[in-house]
């Protein structure tokens, strides 16, 4: 039986024709895919004013962690910038720290914000808690470093897009239950919150190719959880498993009308709104995993693009 789904936004469907696609993943595959050349991010830096300084941060386990520091240049460093904390996608698998790097990079732009990117461990090579606790280390050192890289430290935003947006969420569940840092927004780009993978909009997007389909989903999170059960599983490694979501800072939640992640997505937003929290949420009608970052030209991605940057903003404003 075909199982009725969102239809597709015209413009990305005509965009999207002309994309390889597939529907699942294998370790062969992801083989190949991590072999593909990393994003070109001196071709993103050319055009700005922008200083790129890169670094590394001791995980718990000694590994030593790269961050990217991208700072606008010739500015008045007398006022602190904001600063947003980036976390790449990848399905928890594969990319690096300079993946979707573009879509930071305006916010660099527009706001004079400083940009930190980390470069988490993948999975399976690293799996359970090692990749959210990476990144909790860089934000670790992003807050003590804050005088030195120019930013004020109530101005910090944890940001990323698919499974960055999942370890964004874990990053700002592990900062408040360990009441450190401070974070003032956390923007949670079609997150990948879920490990769990049986929502209605998982069950349509499965068996027919596509940009992240339930297979490579499955895929994705048994890469991460290593053979853990379900109910060994931590809330700051799928955030879809965390009962209390009071004490968040303001969240934003966007994500497409016909992808995996819809329903868990939304679901993380109601549950900020019922624990008495501020979140905003975007569904764009039409919109498929990851639209906005593969077609930006696209009418849809680039309102999406403008309402994330309409939103930091409001945030990020220094009354």
């Amino acid at each position: 039986m075909t199982i009725a789904r969102p239809a597709l936004d015209p413009e990305l469907h005509e965009l999207l024709s002309d994309m390889p696609l597939m529907s699942e993943l294998s370790p062969d595959v992801l083989a190949h895919l991590r072999e593909l050349p990393s994003a070109p991010v001196e071709s993103l830096l050319a055009h700005r004013q922008a200083d790129r300084r890169d670094v590394t941060v001791p995980a718990e386990d000694g590994t030593l962690i790269p961050l990217s520091v991208f700072s606008p240049a010739n500015t008045d460093r007398t006022t602190a910038a904001p600063c947003v904390y980036w976390m790449h996608g990848g399905g928890m698998v594969m990319g690096d720290r300079f993946a979707q790097i573009d879509i930071p990079l305006e916010w660099l732009d527009e706001f004079g914000a400083v940009v930190v990117s980390v470069d988490y461990r993948l999975a399976p090579e690293a799996t359970g808690t090692a990749l959210v606790e990476d990144c909790y280390q860089g934000l670790l050192w992003i807050a003590g470093h804050a005088t030195e890289l120019g930013i004020d430290p109530t101005r910090i935003v944890v940001a990323g897009a698919s499974a960055g947006g999942g370890l964004a969420a874990g990053v700002t569940l592990l900062a408040r239950d360990r009441g450190t840092p401070a974070i003032a927004a956390q923007m949670l780009i079609c997150p990948m919150l879920d490990h769990r993978n049986t929502s209605t909009s998982s069950r349509q997007y499965a068996g027919t190719p596509g940009v992240w389909t339930r297979q490579m989903n499955e895929f994705g999170w048994r890469s991460l959880l290593g053979g853990l059960s379900d109910d060994e599983v931590p809330q700051y490694v799928s955030p879809a498993l965390a009962t209390d979501l009071s004490g968040l800072p303001t969240t934003y939640v966007d994500t497409g009308s016909a992808e995996v992640f819809r329903d868990e997505d939304t679901d993380y937003a109601t549950r900020i709104w019922a624990a008495g929290g501020q979140a905003e949420l975007h569904v764009w009608a039409g919109g498929f995993h990851g639209f906005d970052a593969l077609y930006p030209q696209a009418h849809i991605s680039a309102t999406a693009r403008r309402t994330r940057t309409d939103w930091l903003a409001r945030v990020l404003r220094d009354d």
